[in-house]
């Protein structure tokens, strides 16, 4: 008895074995370095650059705290939250602030209830978990080839980066692919979700261009629903002097980031308005680059989504996600997790040309890329994003280049005898 069976060209399984090796140097260099230089001190360790362990946790777990005293509001106030640190972690800690929405409080609580070591133990297990879950059946859904794919994804910087500064990439990555796989399944459960990103919103400022262009109502009324419930929660439970103070204080506090002339975070933003800002433009030059990239992206989504509902839904999920990147200027290299793993599910499920995976491969280091040239303040990694989103925009719009690959792809079914 003869069957076929189907395997990803060899080109990608080239790649996928190549980011599989280097991925997994890069992560043992990395956790090499990381233990040789971490100090042990408790309860609060340092890594190499005197922050703390899960350096962006801390923040987190602040908001933790915070959610049990009177008035958490205070520490939206830049000045107010580093006398807090300085208490807990002497005068010389390096200046912090806080970001994210008074709702993330509604999450942070519990762990703000246990000391810090044992609560980033606990989320980075949390996280960790229910990433390779939702990742597994992502692979296994999508038909993009089996646990292999896990590999290089877990090792990959985005992932690695992730892991070192304590984020909540790996949940919000978890989310991200669950919301795009349940879209038309389970549309309340999707919106539900979108909802939920309100805690952190940069990643989810699409979703609205999203639903509206593919008529997807259900997802868009549960979403809405859910961030108004949670906004309602929040004010509930700890006042609305606290949304005041985030907006009064928190989100100026934020635009400092951005507006540093110092440009301090060149490195870990590998979004076009800080590219453009690394090279000495002004803010208001860098922030015009990015809303015309910003346009492009809405008007690149609604296309994919209103115009070609029948593409295929790995190439459109990942213009989607790429195009999320395109969209902001505030956007850290952890949060490139996403993309990440639609990259390496495309190379998995065989979808992508020769260039097509140059640009994955550039997708998967960009992390990494952009830490490097962010250092010397070079421009470029950026536009690495923009040009996969270009690419993948071409192959929607363009079906029958689909069509021309067949043959190519046809030529990976082998024959097996039994």
């Amino acid at each position: 008895m003869t069957a076929t069976r189907t395997a990803a060209p060899a080109g990608d399984n080239d790649a996928i074995r190549l980011l599989t090796i280097t991925g997994t140097a890069f992560a043992l260099l990395t956790a090499i370095f990381y233990v040789w230089k971490m100090s042990s001190s408790l309860p609060f360790p340092r890594d190499a650059s005197t922050l703390v362990v899960g350096r962006d946790f801390l923040n987190f777990w602040m908001y933790g705290r915070a959610a049990w005293q009177s008035d958490p509001g205070q520490f939206y106030d830049p000045h107010v939250y580093n006398d807090a640190l300085a208490a807990l972690l002497g005068p010389a800690y390096p200046g912090q602030n806080w970001s994210y929405p008074p709702s993330i409080m509604l999450l942070a609580a519990p762990f703000g209830r246990i000391g810090y070591v044992p609560a980033l133990l606990c989320w980075t297990f949390f996280g960790l978990a229910l990433f390779v879950w939702i990742l597994r059946r992502q692979v296994r859904e999508r038909s993009c080839g089996n646990g292999r794919l896990l590999i290089p994804v877990l090792v990959s910087p985005a992932a690695i980066f992730c892991l070192i500064s304590g984020q909540s990439s790996f949940v919000t990555t978890a989310m991200l692919l669950s919301i795009m796989a349940l879209l038309d399944r389970k549309p309340v459960v999707s919106g539900i979700l979108i909802g939920l990103l309100t805690l952190k919103p940069q990643l989810g400022l699409l979703f609205p261009f999203m639903l509206a262009a593919s008529g997807r109502w259900r997802v868009f009324a549960a979403a809405a629903i859910t961030a108004l419930a949670i906004g309602g929660v929040t004010t509930v439970l700890f006042g609305p002097q606290v949304w005041i103070d985030f907006v009064q204080k928190g989100i100026p506090a934020q635009n400092i980031v951005l507006s540093d002339p110092d440009l301090i975070g060149t490195p870990y933003y590998p979004t076009i308005f800080m590219n453009v800002r690394g090279v000495g433009a002004s803010y208001a030059a860098a922030m015009a680059a990015q809303a015309l990239f910003s346009i492009l992206a809405i008007g690149a989504v609604m296309f994919a989504f209103r115009c070609r509902r029948n593409a295929d839904a790995l190439l459109r999920d990942a213009l989607f996600f790429a195009c999320a990147i395109c969209a902001v200027p505030y956007l850290l290299s952890y949060d490139t997790l996403t993309l990440t793993c639609l990259a390496v599910m495309l190379l998995g499920a065989g979808k992508l040309d020769a260039l097509g995976q140059t640009l994955a491969k550039l997708i998967y280091w960009l992390p990494l890329l952009q830490m490097i040239f962010g250092q010397f303040h070079i421009p470029g990694p950026a536009l690495i994003v923009p040009a996969f989103a270009g690419y993948l925009l071409v192959r929607i719009a363009q079906p029958h280049r689909d069509q021309a690959l067949a043959p190519e792809r046809g030529a990976a079914a082998l024959p097996a005898s039994h």
